[in-house]
């Protein structure tokens, strides 16, 4: 069984950032951590232009946090700093300088859809399919939220938080504002993905840094307010209700 890792390497400009992990790419709070680092250093590189972040394998983009990890939460203190993690990659890719372009291949649960959301465009496979499923576990997709909705609009992120036993179609996202294209295949993904970031490397440099100040207008106060959410979440998941869902995934 392969490692996890979080690697990155910069062609022509162009900074790929790629995590993996062998549980559908579930994302302990240690390669999240990696994640955040790695995409705050290499955003500040004079020699990146534009960063394309994905993940490994052919399946599954990101199942969310590790729930090894959350089924072993005993206290509200770990709780916020599990359900921080998510939230500090997702400021790390707000307060990043250069346009970030998420290439998706597959599935993507949770705080997986909340890195599609933070990325400034987004591009994916039919086969992306998304599912918000905190509220199978007593808790909600607290964290993620403001940058889904950001993206979705409230509706479209109401209803996937809702009706989180179901997978909605990659061209559902697309038709919310999560993708901005939707792809027949993996390589057809890769080829527009590449395509797209050289394309992004042709312009000034200064008037994409401003563009994407602009576009996150508004979130500066997102350090407090996912913090604030994580330690919703780290409450949530000590509650009986909760403990009893969990225990069942357990063996």
């Amino acid at each position: 069984m392969m490692e996890p890792y979080v690697k990155h390497h910069i062609q022509e400009n162009i900074a790929t950032i790629e995590f993996f992990h062998p549980e559908q790419n579930s994302l302990p709070g240690a390669v999240l951590a990696e994640l955040a680092q790695t995409i705050t250093e290499v955003g500040q590189r004079d020699d990146v232009k534009v960063i394309i972040l994905q993940s490994g394998g052919d399946r599954t983009f990101c199942a969310g946090a590790s729930f090894k990890e959350l089924i072993a939460i005993n206290d509200a203190a770990t709780g916020k700093v599990f359900f921080s993690g998510f939230a500090n990659v997702i400021n790390a890719m707000r307060k990043c300088p250069k346009f970030i372009i998420g290439r998706i291949q597959g599935k993507t649960v949770g705080g997986g859809v909340g890195i599609a959301a933070a990325t400034d465009y987004c591009m994916a496979t039919q086969f992306a399919a998304i599912k918000l499923s905190e509220l199978n576990v007593g808790i909600g997709p607290f964290v993620v939220s403001p940058a889904i909705e950001r993206k979705m609009g409230v509706s479209a992120t109401s209803q996937i938080a809702i009706d989180a036993n179901t997978f909605y179609e990659a061209t559902w996202a697309r038709e919310k504002g999560l993708f901005a294209q939707v792809f027949p295949s993996l390589e057809e993904l890769d080829a527009a993905v590449w395509a797209f970031a050289q394309h992004l490397c042709t312009y000034n440099p200064e008037a994409m840094l401003e563009m994407k100040k602009v576009f996150w207008r508004g979130t500066d106060d997102w350090d407090t307010l996912l913090a604030e959410r994580a330690a919703i979440s780290g409450r949530l998941v000590l509650s009986d209700f909760t403990k009893q869902k969990l225990e069942k995934f357990k063996n």
